[in-house]
C-alpha cells in the first residue's frame, strides 16, 4: 500500500490587525449609507465587537479616512484609469483605508498592504480587486508622500464650505480652520459645582492620564479612551463637553434659583450645566432616544431637572421662563474635528433649510420668555446665515428684542472669541497650542417688554 506522503493543506494565516480593519471598512461602509458617525459606530456589529487598543484603533482609522477623505481621494485619483463602478464602492473605502494608514497614521507600509489586499477577499463585489489594491497601495508607499506634501490645506474641505468660510472670515481664518479641522481632538469635561478643576488635574495624572486645566474652566484630557473607566466617571463628578460647548450657559451669569428653558436640550450639557448651578431647569428635546441620555446623566451626575420629549415648536409651556436657552440645530460644521462625516454629509442646501427653522425656533421662543427675560442663542456651526446673519433677522423681526452685549471678562481665557457686535464666536484654530475647540457661536438678547 502506497501512503500518501502529501503534507495537510494548511490555510494562510490572515495578518493581524484584520478585525478593526473590519470594523474601520464597515463603519465607513454605513456612513457611506447615510448614517452619522455616531450612529455607525453604535450599530456596527464589527466594531462592538472590539474591545481596549483594537477598538481605539478600528475608531482612529475610519474618522482619519473621513477627515482627510478630500486628501486621500486627490492622491489616489491618478492611479485609477476610470472611476469604479458603483458596485464597487467598498473598493474605494479599502483604498481609503490603505492611504490613510500608508500616509497618515505611519503604519508599516507590509502590514498596511498585506491588511488592505485581504479586506477585499472577504466579499464577492470586491473579491476581484486585490490586484488593483495591491497595486495602488504600493504606488501610494513609493510616490504618496510626494504627492501629499503639494497638496493645499483646503484640499479635505467641499467647496461650498470653503468658500462660505473665506466670505465670512478671510482667506487665513479659512485656511486655520481647515487645519485645525485635520487634528484629533482632546476630551474636555465640565465639572458639577464644588469639584476643583486642578484637583481632578492630579488625579487624572496620578491615573497615567495627562489633564489640563484650560482658561475656560474646562479640564482637557490627553489620550482618554474607555469614559466609563475613567476617574470620577461613577461619581458624577464630571460630565464630557467640549470647551466651547460650556461657554453659553455661563453668558446667562448667576442663575440660580431661576427659572429657565433649555431648548434642543440632547444631549444634556447645558442642561447639566444650568442645573448644577442651582437653576430650575426644564429640558425639551423631541427625540425620545437622546432625552434618555439626559435623564441618565441627570442620574449619575446626582441633579435634577424636568425633561419634556417635544418638538418645540408644538410647545407650550404653562409659565414664562426667566431666561432661555435655544441651542438650535445647525450644520454642525463647527464640531468637524470630532464629527468629520460632516463635511461629506451636509451641504448647502441643508443650511437653507436649517436656517429657515432656526428663525422659526427663535420667533417660537420669544413668546414664553419674561419681560427683561434674557435668551441666549446658540449653534456649534460655522455657517454666518445660521448665526451672525440670523440674529440680525431675529432683532429686526422683533423690536422687544435688543442685544446685550458680550464683553472679555465673560469668556476668561478666550478674550479673543469676543466678536464687534458683542457676541461670542470660537473657531476650531483657537487655543491651538493646548489642542484647539469646536467652533461655537452664541448671542445674548434681552426681551425689553
Amino acid at each position: 500500500m502506497i501512503k500518501d506522503t502529501q503534507k495537510p493543506h494548511r490555510p494562510i494565516p490572515e495578518p493581524s490587525g484584520m478585525a478593526s480593519r473590519r470594523a474601520s471598512l464597515d463603519i465607513l461602509s454605513l456612513v457611506g449609507k447615510g448614517r452619522s458617525l455616531d450612529d455607525a459606530l453604535a450599530s456596527c456589529r464589527t466594531f462592538d465587537a472590539l474591545i481596549g487598543p483594537d477598538r481605539g484603533f478600528a475608531r482612529a482609522l475610519a474618522t482619519t479616512v473621513l477627515r482627510r477623505r478630500g486628501t486621500l481621494d486627490h492622491i489616489i485619483g491618478p492611479y485609477l484609469d476610470r472611476p469604479l463602478p458603483a458596485r464597487a464602492a467598498r473598493v474605494m473605502e479599502i483604498l481609503r483605508l490603505a492611504g490613510a494608514q500608508i500616509l497618515l497614521m505611519e503604519i508599516p507600509a507590509h502590514a498596511a498592504v498585506s491588511t488592505s489586499v485581504t479586506l477585499c477577499a472577504d466579499r464577492q463585489e470586491t473579491g476581484g480587486y486585490g490586484g488593483l489594491v495591491n497595486a495602488i497601495s504600493r504606488k501610494l508607499v513609493k510616490s504618496g508622500p510626494v504627492a501629499l506634501a503639494k497638496l493645499p490645506a483646503r484640499v479635505d474641505t467641499p467647496g461650498w464650505m470653503w468658500r462660505a468660510w473665506e466670505r465670512a472670515y478671510g482667506p487665513a481664518k479659512a485656511r486655520a480652520i481647515a487645519a485645525a479641522n485635520a487634528v484629533e481632538p482632546s476630551l474636555d469635561l465640565t465639572l458639577k459645582k464644588g469639584e476643583d478643576a486642578t484637583d481632578w488635574a492630579a488625579k487624572f495624572a496620578a491615573a497615567d492620564i495627562p489633564a489640563k486645566v484650560l482658561g475656560t474652566g474646562s479640564l482637557r484630557l490627553k489620550g482618554a479612551s474607555d469614559i466609563t473607566a475613567l476617574p470620577g466617571f461613577d461619581d458624577g463628578a464630571w460630565w464630557v463637553q467640549d470647551a466651547a460647548a460650556a461657554l453659553p450657559v455661563r453668558l446667562l451669569g448667576d442663575v440660580a434659583g431661576k427659572h429657565i428653558y433649555d431648548l434642543c436640550a440632547a444631549p444634556g450639557g447645558k442642561t447639566l450645566q444650568l442645573a448644577s448651578a442651582g437653576a430650575r431647569v426644564i429640558a425639551v428635546d423631541k427625540s425620545g432616544d437622546r432625552q434618555k441620555r439626559v435623564q441618565e446623566n441627570l442620574k449619575r451626575i446626582g441633579l435634577t431637572a424636568e425633561t419634556i420629549t417635544e418638538d418645540i415648536l408644538r410647545w407650550k409651556p404653562a409659565d414664562k421662563a426667566d431666561a432661555i436657552l435655544l441651542d438650535a440645530p445647525c450644520s454642525a460644521t463647527g464640531t468637524i474635528r470630532r464629527h468629520p462625516d460632516i463635511l461629506w454629509s451636509k451641504s448647502q442646501d441643508d443650511v437653507d433649510g436649517l436656517t429657515q427653522l432656526q428663525s422659526e425656533m427663535i420667533d417660537h421662543a420669544v413668546r414664553f420668555l419674561k419681560p427683561e427675560g434674557v435668551i441666549i442663542y446658540c449653534t456649534c456651526s460655522l455657517q454666518s446665515e445660521e448665526n451672525e446673519r440670523q440674529i440680525d433677522a431675529a432683532l429686526k423681526r422683533h423690536t422687544q428684542l435688543s442685544r446685550v452685549p458680550i464683553t472679555p471678562d465673560a469668556l476668561p481665557g478666550l478674550p479673543e472669541a469676543v466678536t464687534s457686535k458683542g457676541d461670542m464666536r470660537t473657531f476650531p484654530s483657537m487655543l491651538k497650542e493646548e489642542g484647539g475647540l469646536d467652533g461655537f457661536f452664541a448671542a445674548r438678547l434681552i426681551k425689553t417688554s
